[in-house]
């Protein structure tokens, strides 16, 4: 069974518990000003450090992005670099296949004009170096006579 505990009552006068009444909400009373003011005085240093932070913030911001940006732009010189050199071996080699292509043209159609009975460059340059030497021989058994 629960043992039941009387307390006895006290009487407090009226004016006592109206003083310390008073004395309570005066405390309350000043505790709510100094918390305000206390608030208003950090939070103008609290805003201080924040900013002294968020600009901390911003210029390693800053160095990291630079520092990426010059990664990034010497990946891409490499690049350009390495395409360039790409570039001109596939040139050449372009040029070489040409060359062939154009050698291989050059004397399939020498060929085929040969067959029909047109000569080639070759045969009216020696026709015609023989020519002139038969010229020459001319003029001097003419001068002779």
């Amino acid at each position: 069974m629960a043992k039941v505990t009387l307390k006895k009552k006290v009487e407090v006068p009226a004016e006592q518990a109206i003083g310390e009444v008073r004395s309570y909400a005066r405390k309350i009373w000043l505790a709510g000003l100094g918390a305000y003011a206390k608030a208003g005085k950090e939070s103008v240093s609290y805003i201080k450090d924040l900013i002294k932070t968020g600009e901390t913030v911003e210029k390693d911001g800053k160095k990291l992005i630079n520092k990426e940006l010059k990664a990034a732009n010497t990946q891409i010189d490499e690049a350009k670099s390495d395409i360039k050199t790409e570039l001109t071996s596939v040139k050449g080699k372009v040029e070489l296949q040409l060359d062939k292509i154009e050698s291989a043209f050059d004397t399939r159609v020498a060929s085929a004009l040969n067959r029909i009975g047109i000569p080639s460059k070759h045969d009216v340059e020696t026709l015609s170096a023989k020519l002139d030497e038969l010229t020459a021989l001319l003029e001097r058994v003419a001068r002779k006579q």
